[in-house]
């Protein structure tokens, strides 16, 4: 669902759940844990809820996740250097 979500627009739970053997219920519950961590936004239009990737918090996220990534470099760097020293 993440994916059909990240090429962008809107999508209704059945559209989002389509071809995944997954019941809209089930679709519904999934959807309902990414909506609570800031994910997805999540919209009623009509009989329809209307989902869309919240790609401000996905930038978060990365932004997060490369200062990690940045911060396990160097540490690796330096042990690197510490063990061929040896």
């Amino acid at each position: 669902m993440i994916t059909r979500l990240s090429s962008g627009g809107s999508y209704t739970i059945t559209t989002l759940s389509s071809g995944l053997k997954l019941s809209r219920q089930g679709a519904r519950k999934h959807l309902q844990i990414l909506a609570d961590s800031k994910i997805i936004m999540m919209r009623t239009r009509g009989r329809n809820t209307i989902v869309e990737l919240d790609r401000q918090t996905l930038d978060i996220g990365k932004n997060f996740i490369a200062k990690l990534t940045l911060g396990w470099e160097k540490r690796l760097e330096a042990l690197k250097i510490f063990v061929d020293k040896k």
